[in-house]
């Protein structure tokens, strides 16, 4: 995952009416790492002309960051900015408004911490200012924090002027906090005693190690600003808190979800979920292949039954409709009734007629219905009539006008060329008519004379 670190120039001593806006032509000191250990490429220039990065970290001079050892307030997070400024209020140079306040990372409650103060307006302005050139910050990191590792770094304190010790500033950071400090006079020799050198870590700008060893009477370690500010990235700390934190969280909960699924530690699943929806589009792409196959041959199947069991069809087209229509019209011209014709439908009513019942008063025929009137039927024998005929497969709809309804459960819809019309209500006579169950038969047929006869 790659990072983009951002050293912001030193504010300006001015008052912070009088301090200059950011000017967003001027050019930054940057430093790119690709795996945030080692530098890859460095330069400066404007904002807009950054490189893009994963990951964007803005690094404060060390003179810009005041530190203040507080106990935390217990106060909700709503109000601990406001509470942290009523502790340092009696300690700050400027008006409580004017400051930005970050508390240490992992800071409880009721423990003492450190607080990092920074002039809000000069900082809000430099984070302002990148954004508009579409570059984020994700992190606000000082160069220089407390740390129970005593260390110190020599620079320049003008760019332009030779190196010589008057020109040289030590940044000491301890325990104690963070200390620019000139070394000219006795303050910086007082501070450094031979025990405390000895167990500190030195380093120090390359254009000024040598006069930094001489003064010091010590190797020092060579580090680039750009080298300081990536080491400084790899700190818990980030100054984006309370009012100028980072918002759009879900947003910004995805984008780091994304760069940390990007980074080359999950390569492997990367990796291994595209193998697995490689092999899935394969998998599936052969299974339909195989499928078509299948389905191909049951349809050449099927057509070459429909060719051996009725030669006389010119064109096969649908091989089970036509299938179905050819047997239809030989078993209509064989004179053989079908399961929707009206003689299996008066079998099943009459199989399932509740003893002691007359005949019908009427009737209704259409192709697999048959519609019945059950006047002075009680629910008990029409419920009796309907659970027999669904033991034999057939369905008993019930309607308002005393009357049901006789039919498949699942009616197959034929397509054939000849269709019985249907027949209109009847009235039986009620002569004649016979009874009882054994006689079902002969009252269906006694009720179907007289429409034929008309």
């Amino acid at each position: 995952m790659s990072t983009l670190v951002v050293l912001l120039p030193p504010r300006g001593r001015l008052s912070a009416a009088e301090a200059p806006a950011s000017a967003p032509a001027r050019e930054l000191v940057y430093a790119l790492s690709q795996d945030g250990l080692l530098v890859h490429s460095s330069g400066r220039c404007a904002p807009s002309l950054l490189p893009r990065a994963d990951t964007v970290v803005a690094v404060l001079a060390d003179a810009d960051v005041a530190w203040h050892r507080v106990t935390v307030p217990k106060a909700p997070a709503g109000r601990l900015r406001a509470a942290l400024g009523g502790l340092l209020e009696d300690g700050l140079l400027d008006e409580p408004e004017q400051v930005h306040l970050a508390l240490a990372p992992d800071a409880d409650a009721g423990s003492s911490a450190w607080v990092a103060v920074v002039n809000r307006p000069w900082l809000a302005g430099e984070l302002a200012a990148l954004e508009r050139n579409d570059r984020v910050v994700d992190r606000v990191v000082p160069m220089s924090w407390p740390d129970e590792l005593a260390q110190g770094h020599f620079e320049a304190l003008d760019e332009g002027a030779t190196p010589d010790s008057v020109h040289l500033r030590l940044v000491w950071s301890d325990a104690n906090g963070v200390v620019p400090m000139r070394l000219q006079g006795t303050l910086a020799r007082a501070l450094l005693s031979p025990e405390v050198t000895q167990a500190a870590r030195f380093t120090a700008a390359p254009a000024v190690a040598a006069q930094a060893e001489r003064w010091l009477g010590l190797p020092v370690s060579v580090m680039s600003p750009e080298e300081r500010g990536l080491q400084a990235t790899r700190s818990l700390w980030n100054l984006r808190q309370f009012d100028l934190a980072v918002r759009h969280r879900g947003v910004r909960a995805l984008r780091t979800a994304w760069q940390r699924w990007r980074t080359p530690a999950w390569r492997p699943v990367r990796w291994g979920l595209a193998s697995l929806v490689v092999l899935q589009l394969v998998g599936l792409n052969a299974y339909a292949w195989h499928q078509r196959g299948e389905v191909a041959q049951r349809r050449a199947a099927m057509a070459d039954l429909l060719k051996q069991a009725h030669p006389q069809v010119p064109v096969v087209v649908d091989a089970a409709v036509q299938m179905r229509r050819e047997t239809e019209l030989l078993r209509a011209a064989a004179g053989r009734s079908g399961e929707d014709d009206l003689e299996a439908l008066l079998q099943a009513a009459a199989a399932a007629w509740p003893p002691g019942k007359g005949p019908t008063d009427a009737l209704r025929f259409e192709p697999g219905r048959l519609t019945l009137g059950v006047a002075g039927w009680s629910d008990a024998e029409v419920q009796q009539f309907a659970s027999q005929l669904a033991a034999a497969g057939w369905r008993l709809d019930r309607s308002a006008e005393q009357r049901v309804t006789l039919q498949r459960p699942q009616p197959r819809r034929l397509r054939c060329e000849q269709q019985v019309p249907p027949v209109h209500v009847l009235r039986a006579a009620p002569s004649g008519a016979a009874a009882g169950a054994g006689r079902a038969p002969g009252a269906m047929a006694g009720a179907l004379a007289p429409a034929r006869a008309a």
